[in-house]
């Protein structure tokens, strides 16, 4: 789900050009930590070279100065006797003696390291020069020991050794020396300076061709790099506020075409996980939305119920409390007169019966709308024929109310309409229709009866010309108790029983009405009870 780590997302091919740009780097560091260590190698030895000549050099300044120091004290000793600075005269040439053994160390050092060419003449000069000043001293020894007292002016040997011999061979051996000694110092130092030069247009030279390569290589690997990392950087953050439909363009380099793929991996994935989040909070708040309006709409049926329930125990007690009355009233005026004779008698049993048979329908009425709330209302289904029933009960009803006119409309084929009902709880309902609108309509109005057969039911009318209901009562006119004109007697049961045993049929009741033009009645029985 997530990117994996950058350098396992990138391409092989890429890895290539960043292992060779690696390699490119660290060749061009090689050669030039190797080309700076063979710089380093040869200027140290030619600094080594140039000491040594350098020691040469004072070395033979130095055999120079001391051989003159001992060729005075030796001079001294011709002309202060033989026992004249002996000790320093040992001295010098103890001096000399090392002096020439530095020398020889150091040329063989030097012709070692320069070879003959360079230091053509140093060694063999110098063993003349040591023969040199040998012959020199044993010179000065020979004219002490010839014990010659003539002035030293007049002595030829004196004079040819400090004229010819020492002014002239020696401080020529010497100077031949210091010259030697100077050309190679000079040739070391034009070494050094060919090095030095050399170096630095190496260094010129690779810096011109390496400096521009450079860049190049950067520029190259940040054009290859930035455009790719700055769209995924846009892209992390698109992801990060929230922006998941945001993908990485597929046109990116190939190196980068695993980290595309998975990142827009990652945001598809997202993007859904979102989606569905968002899906799963819109229909929990529907369900809440959805549950609440349950819950109100039962606190608002619960809240109905029990006001009808107040409603429904008010009426039950006046209902009750009336033929109750009338008992007790009755009973009590009777019981008054006790010489009261038989007829008084008859006609106080005949009230109590009345209100007896009332409180009786009262209390079975109530306990069918009781039974019907638990499903518990039982029918005596048969076979009923509703062309003749109907005939039957529109001519019982001309018979018992003779103040209005009874109409009776039959299909057209006169075709027998079959149905399995409980032709008394249907009458019942018929005669609770009837008597509504008998007792609503004004007298000699028409009350007319309808059947008809429609696909799958089976409907029967009772239409009357009387005062109609009002579009607003028509709702709870099935309820209980609940009576549209509060001057007419009765309970207000008949309608509700009416719906009660016609739903228990699995059928339904409606009502269409008019103001002052009438009212009519309509039961519809599903095909499942119609034969």
């Amino acid at each position: 789900m997530f990117i994996a780590p950058f350098i396992h997302g990138i391409d092989p091919m890429y890895k290539k050009k960043l292992y060779f740009f690696s390699i490119s780097f660290a060749g061009a560091l090689i050669v030039t930590l190797i080309a700076t260590a063979i710089s380093a190698n040869f200027t140290r030895q030619n600094l080594e070279q140039s000491t040594t000549a350098q020691s040469l050099l004072g070395e033979h300044l130095m055999l120079s100065s001391v051989s003159y120091r001992l060729f005075k004290q030796l001079t001294d000793e011709l002309i202060f006797g033989q026992n004249a600075n002996q000790a320093e005269v040992r001295n010098k040439e103890n001096q000399i003696a090392a002096s020439l053994s530095k020398i020889r160390e150091l040329e063989l050092q030097q012709r070692s390291a320069l070879g003959e060419q360079v230091t053509q003449g140093s060694v063999e000069d110098t063993e003349d020069l040591a023969d040199l000043l040998d012959s020199i001293i044993g010179e000065f020894r020979a004219v002490v020991a010839s014990e010659d007292t003539s002035p030293l002016s007049t002595q030829s040997r004196v004079q040819r050794l400090l004229e010819v011999t020492i002014d002239n061979q020696f401080r020529e051996a010497i100077d031949a020396a210091v010259r030697r000694q100077s050309t190679v110092v000079a040739t070391i130092n034009a070494q050094i300076d060919t090095l030095n030069t050399a170096i630095v247009w190496f260094t010129s030279a690779f810096g011109l061709i390496s400096i521009p390569l450079v860049i190049l290589a950067c520029t190259w690997l940040l054009n290859q790099l930035y455009k790719p990392l700055d769209a995924i950087r846009y892209g992390a953050e698109a992801i990060a506020i929230g922006r998941y439909t945001h993908r990485l363009p597929e046109t990116l380099d190939k190196e980068f075409q695993q980290i595309v793929l998975a990142f827009n991996s990652m945001a598809n994935q997202l993007s859904e996980h979102e989606s569905k989040a968002e899906q799963s909070r819109r229909q929990l708040e529907y369900a809440v939305e959805q549950r609440t309006r349950e819950l109100t709409d039962a606190n608002q049926r619960l809240t109905t119920i029990d006001t009808k329930r107040r409603q429904f125990l008010a009426d039950l007690s006046h209902e009750l409390r009336t033929p109750l009355t009338v008992i007790r009233g009755e009973a009590q005026v009777t019981l008054r007169h006790p010489t009261a004779g038989n007829e008084a008698y008859r006609e106080t049993l005949d009230t109590i019966l009345a209100q007896a048979v009332s409180l009786s329908r009262l209390v079975e009425d109530l306990l069918l709308l009781a039974r019907a709330e638990i499903s518990h209302v039982t029918l005596d289904l048969e076979v009923c024929e509703l062309t003749r029933w109907l005939t039957q009960q529109t001519a019982h009803w001309s018979r018992v109310a003779p103040t209005h006119h009874f109409d009776l409309f039959l299909p057209h084929d006169n075709a027998p309409l079959m149905a399995k009902v409980d032709s008394q709880r249907l009458a019942q309902v018929l005669a609770i229709l009837i008597d509504n609108a008998i007792k609503y309509s004004p007298t000699g109005s028409e009350i007319s009866l309808a059947a008809s057969v429609s696909p799958g039911k089976v409907s029967i009318s009772v239409t009357d010309q009387g005062s109609g209901i009002a579009p607003a009562d028509t709702g709870p006119i099935f309820e209980r108790f609940v009576r549209i004109n509060r001057r007419g007697d009765g309970a207000g049961l008949g309608l509700a029983i009416a719906r009660t045993i016609i739903e228990a049929h699995g059928g339904e009741i409606s009502v269409e009405s008019v103001l002052n033009k009438g009212s009519s009645f309509t039961l519809t029985l599903p095909l499942g009870a119609a034969l």
